[in-house]
């Protein structure tokens, strides 16, 4: 079966490129090129447009073949052709940052949070705010102004954000088996009171069994339980999205030291997983070999049926927390124009397309109708007779990078209405009081990277419970004084106080 295109959270993809990972639904721009040939003369001279992109994997084998279906499309609506160059993941920082800085023929780029505003700080983007008016209508019409505006920095927008899930909800995803065994209905599982109740509960059933391990590697069950905006970082956080835009130190709020003291409960009691600290192997496998029964995520629309693919096995989702957007999970996969580009006006045409254009973001999702897909029903696809994930030419397999992922379809097996649900999910997040603020670390990129690495050494063995926080969290908190924290504080709120004024925002 081939795995979900929207498999991949931004969470996850913020993680594994910089260390810091979805047919249409419910959009009205489906179908339509708005503005896309606004820079197209009849008669100027086609141009060709470089696209970087990061990659999974190797680059499939009709990778050619996609490139010259989509400039069929493009040679006619914009007047240009485009060389797609997918870079692995490995070599994406290092080989984008040498492209920029030897001012090599560059178009159009994937941008992710984790190095936008370092990017836009070196004036490597182009600001995108005109070329949007002139060629961007399409990007207009699909993304909402405040998940649009979310990219300004310093009152420009210098990149866009993809259309996928824009916000996130977290809560624990279970094992149905043993939720059957035990009797436990998945929707009394409301808070950390009720998910204690249901580990002691399966922890009953087997004394050596332990229910909870890490939703990802390195990941901690703090970060899959967020009731705060971090302002890109959690170096100086906002509780409860809000807290009249007073920044605080995390880990000295009473939250923190209440969540981390019931983490050390819960590993003293045997629910979490003993070296979840240091654990190397995936949450996938760890069920696969039966050593857990749940682990703590940021969920979306269609997050139970993903996560059973890759678990083998069914898996039931609690929501703990209600759906939010932050700066943060708006702008963890962008698009942006480098200054590099010698065609811009093209360069944002063809972004554009990637919004607004149904056949190219199937082409770039998918590959080619009747080789790579075929369709099922209106809006669904699957593999054509004797293709499947080992043998397709294309199974790139990564909607959530290219535009407007909910004009894509949806693959066989996922539900038919995905992105009306990823839509409606979007539009009804609450969205943080601080959504388009970006903090400039550069004031104070000593004490920066001091304090990260002071964080570094003790958020996983507090954070998964393996401490007892009574002793660290206070050594904990001093080293993090001492490394500088609270100059970063300070500097972000400043530059929040300044971001406030500047946008009106109360």
């Amino acid at each position: 079966m081939k795995k979900s295109l929207m498999g991949v959270s931004a969470l996850l993809i913020s993680t594994m490129l910089f260390a810091s990972a979805c047919s249409s639904g419910g959009n009205d721009s489906a179908g339509s090129a708005s503005n896309a040939g606004a820079s197209s003369k009849p008669t100027e001279k086609s141009v060709e447009l470089t696209v970087a992109f990061p990659i999974f994997g190797a680059v499939p084998k009709d990778m050619q073949v996609v490139q010259d279906e989509i400039n069929k499309i493009t040679q006619e609506k914009i007047n240009a052709t485009v060389k797609l160059m997918p870079i692995g993941f490995g070599d994406w920082q290092q080989q984008t940052n040498l492209m920029l800085t030897s001012n090599e023929k560059l178009d159009l780029m994937a941008v992710f949070g984790t190095s936008y505003s370092n990017m836009v700080a070196k004036g490597q983007l182009v600001p995108l705010d005109e070329q949007l008016e002139e060629n961007g209508q399409g990007i207009k019409s699909a993304l909402e102004p405040d998940y649009l505006n979310a990219a300004k920095i310093n009152g420009n927008v210098y990149a866009v954000p993809t259309i996928r899930d824009l916000a996130v909800d977290y809560g624990i995803l279970m094992r149905k088996d043993l939720l059957d065994k035990n009797n436990i209905d998945a929707a009394s599982v409301k808070t950390l009171d009720d998910v204690e109740r249901v580990l002691k509960t399966v922890k009953g059933s087997d004394a050596n069994f332990t229910p909870l391990i890490p939703g990802a590697v390195g990941m901690t069950l703090r970060e899959g339980y967020v009731v705060y905006d971090d302002l890109g970082d959690s170096i100086g956080v906002l509780p409860d999205f809000d807290n009249g835009l007073k920044v605080v130190n995390l880990y000295e709020t009473q939250e923190y030291a209440d969540f981390v003291k019931r983490m050390h409960n819960w590993y003293k009691a045997g629910y979490i997983l003993k070296d979840a600290a240091t654990n190397k192997t995936t949450q996938f496998d760890l069920i696969k070999a039966n050593k857990g029964f749940a682990y703590m995520s940021r969920q979306k629309p269609g997050f139970e049926t993903v996560e059973s693919k890759s678990n083998g096995q069914p898996m039931v989702a609690a929501e703990l927390l209600p759906p939010v957007a932050t700066t943060s999970s708006v702008t963890s996969i962008m698009w942006g124009v480098p200054v590099n580009s010698v065609n811009p006006d093209k360069a944002t045409a063809f972004l554009n397309l990637l919004f607004s254009d149904k056949d190219v973001i199937n082409l770039l999702d998918w590959g080619v109708e009747g080789k790579d897909y075929v369709k099922k029903s209106d809006g669904v696809i699957d593999f054509p007779e004797g293709v499947d994930a080992s043998n397709s030419g294309y199974n790139l397999n990564m909607g959530w990078l290219f535009g407007n992922q909910f004009l894509s379809y949806v693959f066989n097996g996922d539900d038919p209405d995905l992105w009306t649900k990823m839509d409606e999910f979007n539009k009804s997040a609450r969205k943080s009081k601080a959504l388009g603020f970006i903090f400039d670390v550069t004031p104070v990129k000593t004490e920066y990277a001091a304090v990260s690495n002071v964080i570094t050494q003790y958020k996983l063995p507090i954070e998964m419970g393996s401490v007892d926080p009574d002793k660290i969290l206070p050594e904990f908190i001093s080293k993090l004084k001492s490394a500088g924290i609270d100059k970063i504080i300070a500097a972000k709120q400043q530059q929040l106080n300044e971001w406030a004024k500047a946008n009106s925002v109360q």
